[in-house]
C-alpha cells in the first residue's frame, strides 16, 4: 500500500474567500498559484474569482498545478432539480475543460452559512418530503456529473440541512451510491458533532474527496458560547490549517491509507488572509503533513 493515489492541494479560501469576496482581494490568482508552488502542494479547488477555463488552464501549465474540483450551491429542495440541472451542467463542462476530477455540492436551501445568525443553535433541518426531494435530485445531478466524468461529492457543511452525522446517514442511506458521493470535511463535523472518526468510519466506502481542516478548541468554544454565526466564527479564527488545532489527523490519515483511499485531499482553513498570512499557513500545513502523516505511509508498505 503506497500513498501514490492521493494527490495534495489546498483550497484558495486561505487567500480569498467567495463569501466575504471583500477580505484577500488584493491576492491575485498569480499570486495564489505561485504560493500554492512555493508550499509544495500539487493542486487547489477553483475560487469564485478564478478565471475563465483557457486563462486558468494557461496559469495551471505553468506552474504544474491541477484542479481538484469547485463547489456548487445547489437549491434542489427551492426551486426543483430541472433548474438546478441547467447551473449544473454548465458548472461541469467548466470543471471537464480544467480536468477537474470531482464536483463538490452542498444544498444551500435554508441554509445560514452566510448569514449573522447563530451557527451552533439555528441550523434549518428539512421535512421528509424535502429530503426525498432532496435525495432524488442528488441523484439526478450525480448522473449529469458522471456524463463529463466527473464524480459529484456532497459536501456536509456547517449551518446546512445536512450538517451532522445523522444527517449525513440519511443523505447516504437514501442516495445512490453509484452517483452520490461524500466528501468528508474533518473541521465541519468537528464543530457541529464534536467528534471527526465516527463518520470518516462509517461511510470510508462513499468517501471520493477530503477536506483537511483544524479547529482551535477554545475559539470554537467561545464562539459556541456567544452564539457567533458562521462568518464571524471564522473571522475569530475557529478553523485553521492541520496541525496548528486540536485534530489529530494521524488517526484520519491513517484510515485513509489503511482504506486504500484514492483521491484528494485538499487543505482548506477559512481564515481573514490579513491576519492569518496565507503562505505562512501554507507552508505550516505542508510542514505537518511531511513530518507527521507522510511517514505513516512507511508503516504500511509491506516488508
Amino acid at each position: 500500500m503506497g500513498n501514490q493515489s492521493i494527490s495534495w492541494g489546498i483550497a484558495p479560501i486561505g487567500w480569498r474567500n467567495d463569501d466575504i469576496p471583500e477580505i484577500g482581494a488584493e491576492n491575485t490568482l498569480s499570486h495564489l498559484l505561485s504560493d500554492i508552488v512555493v508550499a509544495g502542494f500539487e493542486g487547489t479547488e477553483v475560487g469564485g474569482f478564478f478565471p475563465e477555463a483557457h486563462v486558468l488552464n494557461k496559469e495551471l501549465q505553468l506552474r504544474n498545478l491541477r484542479i481538484a474540483g469547485q463547489w456548487f450551491s445547489s437549491y434542489i429542495v427551492r426551486d426543483g432539480v430541472e433548474e438546478v440541472s441547467q447551473a449544473f451542467h454548465k458548472h461541469c463542462e467548466y470543471l471537464k475543460e480544467v480536468h477537474a476530477t470531482v464536483a463538490i455540492v452542498s444544498e444551500q436551501t435554508y441554509s445560514i452559512q452566510g448569514t449573522g445568525k447563530n451557527v451552533f443553535t439555528e441550523k434549518p433541518s428539512f421535512t421528509d418530503k424535502e429530503w426525498n426531494q432532496l435525495c432524488q435530485g442528488l441523484n439526478e445531478l450525480g448522473k449529469i456529473a458522471d456524463q463529463y466524468d466527473l464524480k459529484l461529492v456532497f459536501h456536509h457543511h456547517m449551518g446546512t440541512g445536512v450538517q451532522t452525522l445523522a444527517e449525513v446517514n440519511r443523505l447516504m442511506e437514501n442516495t445512490d451510491s453509484n452517483y452520490v458521493h461524500l466528501l468528508y470535511d474533518t473541521g465541519h463535523i468537528y464543530v457541529s458533532d464534536g467528534d471527526y472518526m465516527s463518520l470518516l468510519n462509517k461511510h470510508m466506502d462513499r468517501i471520493k474527496h477530503v477536506h483537511f481542516k483544524d479547529v482551535r478548541q477554545t475559539v470554537r468554544d467561545q464562539c459556541h458560547q456567544v452564539g457567533r454565526s458562521f462568518l464571524q466564527s471564522f473571522l475569530a479564527g475557529m478553523f485553521t490549517v492541520p496541525g496548528d488545532g486540536c485534530i489529530d489527523f494521524t488517526k484520519v490519515y491513517n484510515k485513509l491509507l489503511e482504506s486504500d483511499y484514492s483521491g484528494w485531499i485538499v487543505i482548506e482553513a477559512e481564515q481573514d488572509p490579513s491576519i492569518a498570512h496565507p503562505l505562512e499557513y501554507a507552508l505550516k500545513a505542508r510542514k505537518y503533513i511531511d513530518k507527521e502523516l507522510l511517514p505513516l505511509n512507511m508503516l504500511l508498505i509491506e516488508p
